[in-house]
């Protein structure tokens, strides 16, 4: 009984002098090509006396692992993760082994018995984007909006969505979503964020996104874990200075063994306003000949009712069949603007001359039905996939204005009076069709590759009405009807490979558009027709586990709004219209960007950004005939570089910091229209700050907060300077019953610093104007959730870059 362990002893002694030690290394990440962070390794010598004794370690946040000082000898290695199906592998070790990349398949059906508490939100950088981790957070119980405006390096303000100075596309679940800028805000701020898992910051998109736009916002959902029901209902309270703004909805998960379905639905009546204060010096030879001093007050009204639904069915194990549908519904019942402005005239001696003061009201209806049918293919190689999808879009707008003006004397009395009507309608049919091919050539190397077709068919009509003497009567001059029809052909492909230190994605999209524009008033036929070629290129070294430096290349393009085609002139008020161009030509961006990232969580990006062709709308005085002029039209170019700084730390264990600094150069260079066509400069220096920090408290960690920041300097934007501006939130959120409820309360720009004001000042244009907006709002917010807790969204969305074109400016 003695001898036998003796005997284990001496061969284990034995071992430990003569033997070499030697190392197991590898990379551990999931079917999405992701690094598996904190997985559990764990390797064990197979030989008689040695069962049970294990070496092991996990996984860092790059997926990577070693595990040192092993004998010679057969072992069985297994890797596991909380949600995954555990690896298992024998591997006979007699030399530094280095193994391939290890996949771990989802486990849909484990995670039985999780309880989900409350958390921080973290910040993670990847290869090509940086992951903003929100899940749970005291994010999760208000609306996407509200994520997006703590989300690293995005700026929301003004109806607009930018980062790094540029217009993002958003996608959810890689799924893209095409509305107007004002429709994207309303979705998004309709919906909640309760099973919103993170936003991802892709500010190099693989060539498999498409080339339009600059960076991508992706909005990633939970995914269906187990199977069974699951059903929401949640909502959302603000109260600004002058309006109560709502927020109600009910989401529904349901997944079998074969078929996955989810369905959303939510309305969002609320009411904002809006004054401005305008000043215009018309200018001739130097000299004001007049001031105009305005005044106005806005108040718009909307129900926005968003329906999204996603059906999926397994047909085996290696096809399946998905639909998706997307739509918005803005009805006429509800949605109208009220505007009334009062302008004073002054002439040369700066006395009051007359008084002009317009009354505007608008009612418009949306109709955007979106549908989507996919299909997938998965070959026996691992990774190896076949996508085939479709998509139809139905855009349906009207819109209908009564401009009613009172011209006065200096005393009130009354001069004349002039009203107009205008009808103007959009009917947009889009059709496209895709095929995406993957390829993982080894566990190292990435191969994928696909096509894509897509048409778009739109027509504008405007009819404007004159009253004279209460006959009304339709201007021929200022009605048109408007054609577009263009057709896009596009083929891409990527390669990516890791090594040990280096990983390398490269890509490249070439791109066939053919375009033809009519105007039926005047009978003028635009036709156009390019070929653009957009690479993109990131390389990482990884010099350490804390350091590592990137850097990366891209182009894309930005194609006009199809409301910036129109070329006829939408008239505001008697002396101000919108005007389009249907000559309007792409923007073409080119980006390079170097990073280097130390100690983990600090980065440094140096980027340059060259922009050729930019299309905008921007505000012209006619000195001559004291009329303002919206024009869409090109920019020469738009030249910006900048230094970005970042870190997510945690200064203590319940406080945890994430800060974003950059200081930064643009120069918008433009063509003054009302001045020859004179190439101008705008140009400045600026910075932007975003401090967000994240608390959590009590034991279950069941009550958190945070606090943020958020700062802009003086800042050039076309041929205007906006003034700087800055906000303060904070919110609280608290869950109960195993996190089943969930109620948020909170203050948005608690010291009202983000209106703002806009100066225009060059040559003969001189215009200023202050906005004041229902920034300041106190919110409530909550969600209820019921049926399997552990069961979670398959919410996706559309992906098609034609849609986003729907928006306006």
């Amino acid at each position: 009984m003695i001898i036998k362990p003796i005997h284990y002893l001496l061969f284990i002694f034995s071992i430990s002098c003569f033997s070499q030690e030697f190392r197991v290394t590898g990379y551990v990440k999931d079917a999405n090509n992701n690094p598996i962070a904190y997985a559990n390794v764990i390797i064990t010598k197979n030989a008689e006396g040695f069962n049970g004794i294990a070496n092991g370690t996990s996984t860092d946040e790059k997926g990577y692992f070693i595990i040192e000082n092993l004998q010679t000898g057969n072992y069985t290695f297994k890797v596991s993760f909380l949600g995954y199906t555990t690896y298992n592998v024998t591997i006979e070790l007699n030399k530094h082994t280095k193994l391939d990349t290890i996949v771990l398949e989802e486990n849909l059906e484990a995670l039985d018995g999780v309880t989900i508490v409350a958390k921080r939100p973290t910040v993670k950088r990847l290869v090509d984007r940086l992951v903003f981790n929100v899940e749970n957070s005291t994010l999760s119980n208000g609306n996407v909006l509200d994520v997006l405006k703590h989300t690293p390096g995005v700026l929301v303000h003004d109806n607009n969505i930018t980062v790094k100075n540029s217009t993002p596309i958003i996608y959810i679940n890689d799924r893209r979503i095409h509305l107007s800028s004002n429709e994207i805000q309303q979705l998004l701020e309709g919906t909640s964020s309760s099973n919103v898992k993170s936003i991802e910051v892709i500010t190099n998109p693989p060539a498999k996104y498409e080339a339009e736009g600059g960076s991508i916002l992706n909005i990633v959902t939970s995914k269906n874990i187990v199977s069974g029901y699951n059903g929401s209902v949640f909502g959302n309270y603000k109260q600004g200075s002058e309006f109560p703004k709502y927020s109600f909805g009910t989401s529904h998960f349901f997944k079998t063994k074969k078929l996955n379905t989810y369905v959303n639905y939510s309305i969002n009546p609320r009411k904002d306003y809006r004054s401005n204060v305008e000043f215009i010096n018309f200018i001739d030879n130097n000299q004001v000949l007049s001031r105009w001093e305005s005044f106005s007050s806005r108040a718009r009204d909307n129900a926005n009712q968003n329906i999204n639904a996603n059906i999926n069915y397994e047909l085996d194990k290696h096809n399946s069949l998905g639909f998706s549908t997307n739509m918005l519904i803005s009805p006429r019942n509800n949605t109208k603007t009220d505007e009334i402005s009062e302008t004073h005239v002054f002439g040369v001696n700066k006395i009051l001359d007359s008084i002009f003061k317009t009354d505007n009201k608008l009612r418009d209806e949306t109709f955007n039905f979106a549908f989507t049918l996919d299909y997938i293919h998965k070959f026996k190689k691992e990774g190896e996939k076949l996508s085939i999808s479709t998509h139809h879009t139905n855009y349906d707008f009207s819109s209908f204005q009564n401009v009613n003006t009172d011209y006065l004397f200096a005393d009130a009395s009354l001069i004349r009076n002039n009203r107009f009507q205008t009808f103007s309608s959009q009917f947009i049919k889009l059709y496209t069709g895709q095929v995406d091919y993957e390829l993982p050539i080894n566990n190292s190397v990435q191969f994928d590759a696909g096509l894509k077709v897509s048409n778009i068919n739109s027509e504008s009509i405007l009819n404007q009405f004159n009253f004279i003497n209460d006959v009304k009567t339709e201007d021929l001059e200022n009605s048109d009807a408007f054609l577009y029809d263009e057709t896009n052909y596009a083929l891409y492909s990527s390669f990516s490979k890791d090594w040990s230190k280096w990983s390398l994605k490269t890509g490249l999209r070439v791109e066939y558009t053919d375009i033809k524009g009519n105007s039926l008033s005047t009978d003028k036929i635009n036709n156009d027709h390019y070929a653009k070629i957009f690479p993109s290129i990131y390389l990482i070294n990884r010099i350490n586990d804390n350091n590592e430096i990137y850097f990366n290349y891209k182009r894309r393009i930005n194609r006009p709004r199809y409301s910036q085609l129109n070329p006829f002139k939408y008239f505001l008020n008697d002396n101000a219209y919108i005007i389009g161009n249907p000559n309007l030509k792409p923007r073409i961006d080119d980006v390079l960007t170097l990073g280097y990232t130390f100690n983990k969580d600090f980065s440094l990006e140096l980027y340059y950004r060259f922009e050729k062709n930019p299309a905008l709308e921007m505000v012209f005085q006619d000195n001559m005939n004291n009329i303002l002029k919206y024009i869409n039209t090109n920019i020469d170019k738009s030249v910006s570089y900048g230094l970005d700084f970042m870190t997510y730390t945690n200064i203590s264990s319940n406080w945890s910091l994430y800060a974003l600094s950059s200081i930064y150069y643009l120069d918008e260079q433009f063509f003054a229209l009302e001045s020859n066509s004179e190439l101008r400069s705008n140009d400045r220096w600026a910075i932007y700050t975003q401090l967000i920090n994240y608390f959590t408290f009590l034991k279950d960690k069941s009550l958190i907060a945070d606090m943020s920041f958020i700062y802009t300097s003086l800042d050039a934007q076309g041929a205007s300077i906006v003034s700087e501006r800055f906000g303060v939130d904070f919110n609280i959120k608290k869950t109960i019953l195993d996190s089943k409820i969930s109620l948020s309360l909170g203050v948005t720009d608690i010291f009202n610093g983000l209106n703002y004001t806009k100066k225009t000042k060059y040559l003969n244009q001189d215009i200023f104007r202050k906005t004041t907006q229902e920034n300041r709002l106190l919110t409530f917010g909550f969600n209820y959730k019921f049926g399997n807790s552990k069961l979670q969204n398959n919410s996706k969305e559309i992906d098609l870059i034609e849609r986003d074109r729907l928006k306006s400016n």
